[in-house]
């Protein structure tokens, strides 16, 4: 890392949510390139306080690639870029037998040798402890006393099916500054036709269930109530219902059946004119759009009309203006990286939000506490490393705060 960090330049904090399920997949030339990237990212930003969140830790054979994630957590912790972060914090949900606690979450701290005034807070013994060394957790996160880790309550799983669903919240004070930090992952959209069946989706109701439980676990008064962050995978999407209308406004929807079981199978729409040209075509597992470009031009604002599902938490969380292209999904073929796959209706799914407390942290310039894009602009934002050739279908999520 160039250049040394001192106290007198503020401390430095750098929130990143990632999606790594990918990486485990092909880790010889996936995790090469996301790690290369993430330095490059440590290097711009030179933060005092690093934390990241990543989802699916493992990926989605998670059994045959835990081999995988210890020497990706063994590279990040030796490679020179984080060789100035004295302390470390890794606590990783490895135990992929235990059905009703496996969540797959990692969540990554990493603290510069240059600050000196950090603590973590003990959820047993209800009080703040030094930061000292490196330490990483894996298996036994229930009885970890610096973590509170759930899975999502059994009813909360569509069907009722165990996935690798819920949080890991940890609590943190920079000097007097005390606040939390959530990693999160909620449920996917299963099938884009059932998405398609009515506004808001189903799948979005069972997002909003998820997120209002967690939200109300980490305000409850077990604690005392501090500023909290929640970052992670929300699978957050686009009103498909509503998205599509607009997107094919003026063309013809043609519904085709399975033969067997007389159920919907896909949905095409064409044009009414142009011999009939098929605009989208829509299955279980696939969004074919005749144009992509609608998703990147202007970084897709024209879209963020049917970014709903955050307003119904409107008075409890809070996002710094999104810049940049839905995260979700792109393409994990390298010579690709700026496509989107046609397996989903692009959408910003990654989130980094903020509580009132948390906002007003942000904003009021008499704090110390600021948001900058990290750019020489200076302007309050939030970031997605979306402009690079990043071979994952989710795009990781960055904001710099400075205390």
């Amino acid at each position: 890392m160039a250049g040394k960090l001192t106290a007198a330049q503020g401390t430095g904090i750098l929130l990143v949510t990632a999606n790594v399920g990918s990486l485990f997949e092909d880790p010889e030339n996936l995790q090469k390139t996301w790690l290369r990237e993430f330095y490059q990212v440590i290097q711009s930003h030179k933060p005092h306080f690093l934390a990241v969140h990543c989802q699916e830790v493992g990926g989605k054979n998670y059994e045959a690639s835990m081999s995988h994630v210890d020497s990706f957590v063994k590279e990040l912790l030796s490679s020179d870029a984080m060789r100035e972060y004295s302390r470390v914090r890794v606590y990783l949900d490895e135990n992929y037998k235990s059905q009703e606690h496996f969540t797959a979450l990692g969540s990554f701290y990493f603290i510069h040798e240059s600050l000196k005034n950090i603590h973590q807070f003990d959820f047993k013994a209800k009080k703040f402890k030094k930061v000292l060394g490196k330490e990483t957790c894996s298996e036994t996160l229930e009885s970890t006393p610096t973590l509170e880790k759930e899975k999502f309550p059994q009813d909360y799983f569509p069907e009722c099916k165990w996935s690798r669903k819920g949080f890991i919240r940890t609590r943190w004070a920079l000097a007097d500054c005390a606040f939390d930090l959530v990693n999160i992952h909620l449920f996917h959209d299963a099938s884009n036709l059932v998405a398609w069946e009515k506004s808001p989706s189903v799948y979005s109701g069972t997002r909003q269930k998820a997120l209002g439980y967690v939200l109300d676990r980490i305000t409850d008064q077990r604690y005392e109530k501090v500023p909290y962050f929640v970052f992670g995978d929300f699978n957050f999407r686009l009103d498909s219902k509503q998205v599509i209308e607009s997107l094919c406004s003026t063309a013809t929807m043609q519904t085709v059946r399975a033969a067997d079981t007389n159920e919907v199978d896909k949905l095409i729409f064409r044009e009414s004119d142009n011999d009939r040209k098929v605009v989208l075509q829509l299955e279980k597992k696939l969004f074919n759009y005749v144009n992509q470009d609608v998703f990147r031009e202007n970084n897709g604002t024209s879209l963020l009309e049917f970014d709903k599902e955050l307003s119904v938490f409107k008075d409890r969380l809070h996002e710094l203006e999104i810049s940049f292209p839905p995260s979700y999904p792109y393409s994990e073929d390298s010579s690709q990286g700026k496509q989107y796959m046609n397996t989903r209706c692009p959408a910003w799914c990654d989130r980094i939000l903020m509580s009132s407390s948390a906002r007003d942290l942000v904003l009021k310039v008499s704090c110390p506490l600021a948001v900058r894009r990290g750019t020489s602009s200076g302007n309050a934002g939030n970031e997605c490393l979306a402009e690079r050739a990043l071979p994952l279908c989710r795009r990781p999520r960055v904001i710099c705060l400075s205390v």
